[in-house]
Protein backbone atom coordinates (compact mmCIF):
# COMPACT_ATOMS: atom_id res chain seq x y z
CA UNK A 1 0.00 0.00 0.00
CA UNK A 2 1.45 3.47 -0.81
CA UNK A 3 2.40 6.05 1.65
CA UNK A 4 -0.24 8.32 -0.05
CA UNK A 5 -2.88 5.55 0.67
CA UNK A 6 -1.97 5.56 4.54
CA UNK A 7 -1.15 9.12 5.20
CA UNK A 8 -3.82 11.80 6.70
CA UNK A 9 -3.72 14.99 7.15
CA UNK A 10 -4.59 17.89 9.58
CA UNK A 11 -8.26 19.10 7.89
CA UNK A 12 -7.69 23.05 7.59
CA UNK A 13 -9.84 25.14 10.10
CA UNK A 14 -12.71 27.01 8.71
CA UNK A 15 -11.85 29.87 10.91
CA UNK A 16 -9.32 31.76 12.97
CA UNK A 17 -8.69 30.35 16.92
CA UNK A 18 -10.52 33.21 18.27
CA UNK A 19 -13.74 33.00 15.80
CA UNK A 20 -15.13 30.99 18.26
CA UNK A 21 -14.75 33.16 21.63
CA UNK A 22 -16.48 34.38 23.83
CA UNK A 23 -17.42 30.75 24.38
CA UNK A 24 -14.40 28.82 23.48
CA UNK A 25 -11.37 31.03 23.83
CA UNK A 26 -8.41 31.00 21.29
CA UNK A 27 -5.99 29.72 23.58
CA UNK A 28 -8.58 26.37 24.08
CA UNK A 29 -8.97 26.20 20.36
CA UNK A 30 -4.96 26.53 19.11
CA UNK A 31 -4.23 24.14 21.69
CA UNK A 32 -7.06 21.97 20.59
CA UNK A 33 -6.81 22.07 16.60
CA UNK A 34 -2.65 22.27 16.78
CA UNK A 35 -1.41 19.62 19.58
CA UNK A 36 -4.52 17.37 20.21
CA UNK A 37 -6.02 16.55 16.57
CA UNK A 38 -2.62 17.38 15.04
CA UNK A 39 -1.22 14.47 17.57
CA UNK A 40 -4.25 12.21 17.11
CA UNK A 41 -3.54 12.35 13.63
CA UNK A 42 0.50 11.40 13.69
CA UNK A 43 -0.02 8.63 15.56
CA UNK A 44 -2.94 7.59 13.63
CA UNK A 45 -0.03 7.15 10.48
CA UNK A 46 2.20 5.95 12.57
CA UNK A 47 0.32 2.93 13.86
CA UNK A 48 -1.12 2.55 10.33
CA UNK A 49 2.26 2.63 8.86
CA UNK A 50 3.49 -0.37 11.41
CA UNK A 51 -0.24 -2.03 10.63
CA UNK A 52 0.71 -2.22 7.15
CA UNK A 53 4.21 -3.87 7.64
CA UNK A 54 3.23 -6.62 9.97
CA UNK A 55 0.74 -7.08 7.23
CA UNK A 56 3.34 -7.64 5.09
CA UNK A 57 4.80 -10.23 6.81
CA UNK A 58 1.79 -12.04 7.93
CA UNK A 59 2.23 -10.80 11.58
CA UNK A 60 -1.43 -11.46 12.90
CA UNK A 61 -0.70 -10.90 16.26
CA UNK A 62 0.89 -7.53 15.90
CA UNK A 63 -2.01 -6.07 13.62
CA UNK A 64 -4.08 -7.43 16.69
CA UNK A 65 -2.14 -5.05 19.29
CA UNK A 66 -2.21 -1.97 16.65
CA UNK A 67 -5.78 -1.77 16.30
CA UNK A 68 -6.32 -0.38 19.49
CA UNK A 69 -4.12 2.57 18.54
CA UNK A 70 -5.46 2.94 15.86
CA UNK A 71 -9.58 2.73 16.80
CA UNK A 72 -8.16 5.66 19.17
CA UNK A 73 -6.31 8.03 17.29
CA UNK A 74 -8.44 7.46 14.16
CA UNK A 75 -11.58 7.86 15.77
CA UNK A 76 -9.90 11.31 17.32
CA UNK A 77 -9.13 12.24 13.95
CA UNK A 78 -12.73 11.18 12.85
CA UNK A 79 -14.70 13.18 15.69
CA UNK A 80 -12.54 16.16 15.68
CA UNK A 81 -12.57 16.84 11.70
CA UNK A 82 -16.43 16.63 12.42
CA UNK A 83 -16.27 18.87 15.49
CA UNK A 84 -14.38 21.80 13.84
CA UNK A 85 -17.24 22.17 11.01
CA UNK A 86 -20.38 21.79 13.00
CA UNK A 87 -19.29 25.52 15.03
CA UNK A 88 -19.15 28.61 13.42
CA UNK A 89 -18.73 32.06 15.10
CA UNK A 90 -21.74 33.13 17.30
CA UNK A 91 -23.30 36.11 14.21
CA UNK A 92 -23.39 33.02 11.84
CA UNK A 93 -25.24 30.64 14.09
CA UNK A 94 -28.85 30.67 13.99
CA UNK A 95 -29.90 29.64 17.15
CA UNK A 96 -31.69 26.25 16.04
CA UNK A 97 -32.37 23.93 13.42
CA UNK A 98 -34.71 24.21 10.63
CA UNK A 99 -36.52 21.97 8.12
CA UNK A 100 -36.95 18.53 8.24
CA UNK A 101 -34.65 18.13 11.05
CA UNK A 102 -36.35 20.24 13.38
CA UNK A 103 -39.33 18.28 12.41
CA UNK A 104 -37.75 14.88 12.97
CA UNK A 105 -36.26 16.50 16.35
CA UNK A 106 -39.71 17.67 17.44
CA UNK A 107 -41.19 13.88 16.38
CA UNK A 108 -38.01 12.05 18.24
CA UNK A 109 -37.66 14.23 21.17
CA UNK A 110 -41.08 16.35 21.59
CA UNK A 111 -39.52 19.36 20.99
CA UNK A 112 -36.22 21.30 20.50
CA UNK A 113 -35.81 22.40 24.21
CA UNK A 114 -37.07 18.81 25.13
CA UNK A 115 -34.22 17.48 23.30
CA UNK A 116 -31.77 20.18 24.39
CA UNK A 117 -32.28 19.58 27.95
CA UNK A 118 -31.64 15.50 27.53
CA UNK A 119 -28.42 16.35 25.53
CA UNK A 120 -26.90 18.92 28.01
CA UNK A 121 -28.13 16.17 30.53
CA UNK A 122 -26.47 13.54 28.54
CA UNK A 123 -23.43 15.50 27.99
CA UNK A 124 -22.94 16.83 31.27
CA UNK A 125 -22.88 13.10 32.90
CA UNK A 126 -20.53 11.65 30.62
CA UNK A 127 -18.01 9.73 33.27
CA UNK A 128 -14.08 10.76 32.30
CA UNK A 129 -13.49 11.48 29.21
CA UNK A 130 -15.50 11.29 26.01
CA UNK A 131 -18.26 12.55 23.36
CA UNK A 132 -22.10 13.37 23.40
CA UNK A 133 -23.71 13.25 19.91
CA UNK A 134 -27.11 13.32 18.05
CA UNK A 135 -26.62 10.43 15.84
CA UNK A 136 -29.33 8.88 13.24
CA UNK A 137 -30.18 5.26 13.43
CA UNK A 138 -30.69 3.99 9.65
CA UNK A 139 -32.22 1.02 10.26
CA UNK A 140 -35.00 2.51 13.02
CA UNK A 141 -34.70 6.18 10.28
CA UNK A 142 -34.69 8.08 13.97
CA UNK A 143 -32.27 10.50 16.06
CA UNK A 144 -30.82 9.57 18.70
CA UNK A 145 -28.40 10.44 21.79
CA UNK A 146 -25.83 8.57 22.69
CA UNK A 147 -22.22 8.98 23.95
CA UNK A 148 -18.98 7.20 23.49
CA UNK A 149 -16.05 6.91 25.45
CA UNK A 150 -12.40 8.18 25.00
CA UNK A 151 -12.02 8.78 20.81
CA UNK A 152 -14.64 5.84 19.71
CA UNK A 153 -16.31 6.99 16.70
CA UNK A 154 -20.00 7.18 16.54
CA UNK A 155 -20.27 4.33 13.94
CA UNK A 156 -19.26 1.89 16.35
CA UNK A 157 -22.56 2.30 17.82
CA UNK A 158 -24.28 1.89 14.12
CA UNK A 159 -25.09 5.84 14.20
CA UNK A 160 -24.38 8.47 11.60
CA UNK A 161 -23.17 11.32 13.59
CA UNK A 162 -25.44 14.74 13.00
CA UNK A 163 -23.86 16.86 15.62
CA UNK A 164 -21.76 16.39 19.04
CA UNK A 165 -19.72 17.85 21.72
CA UNK A 166 -16.59 17.23 22.98
CA UNK A 167 -16.38 16.78 26.50
CA UNK A 168 -13.01 15.92 27.20
CA UNK A 169 -11.18 18.09 29.78
CA UNK A 170 -9.09 19.77 27.23
CA UNK A 171 -11.80 20.97 25.18
CA UNK A 172 -13.11 23.46 27.97
CA UNK A 173 -10.91 23.29 31.35
CA UNK A 174 -9.06 26.35 30.77
CA UNK A 175 -12.04 28.54 30.39
CA UNK A 176 -14.73 26.72 32.16
CA UNK A 177 -12.48 24.84 34.88
CA UNK A 178 -14.63 21.52 36.21
CA UNK A 179 -18.02 22.93 35.13
CA UNK A 180 -18.40 21.03 32.55
CA UNK A 181 -22.13 21.86 32.47
CA UNK A 182 -21.17 25.71 31.44
CA UNK A 183 -19.37 24.64 28.54
CA UNK A 184 -22.69 22.49 27.44
CA UNK A 185 -24.50 25.21 27.71
CA UNK A 186 -22.79 27.74 25.84
CA UNK A 187 -21.48 25.82 22.94
CA UNK A 188 -24.88 25.86 21.86
CA UNK A 189 -24.59 29.55 20.40
CA UNK A 190 -22.29 28.23 18.09
CA UNK A 191 -23.79 25.37 16.18
CA UNK A 192 -23.25 25.49 12.98
CA UNK A 193 -27.08 24.65 12.32
CA UNK A 194 -27.02 25.18 8.39
CA UNK A 195 -23.82 22.68 7.79
CA UNK A 196 -25.78 20.42 10.57
CA UNK A 197 -28.78 20.39 8.35
CA UNK A 198 -26.74 19.37 5.35
CA UNK A 199 -25.08 16.36 7.60
CA UNK A 200 -28.36 15.40 8.14
CA UNK A 201 -29.89 15.50 4.78
CA UNK A 202 -26.44 13.37 3.70
CA UNK A 203 -27.42 11.01 6.48
CA UNK A 204 -31.32 10.31 6.02
CA UNK A 205 -30.57 9.35 1.89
Amino acid sequence: MSEQQTSYQLPELPYDFNALEPVISAEIMELHYTKHHKGYVTNLNAALEKYHKAESQNNVAEMIALQSAIKFNGGGHINHSIFWTILAPVSKSSGGPKGDLAKMIDRDFTSFDAFKEKFNATATGVQGSGWCWLGFNKGLKRLEIATCLNQDPLSTLGLVPIMGIDVWEHAYYLQYKNVRADYVKAIWQIFHWKHIEERFAKAIV
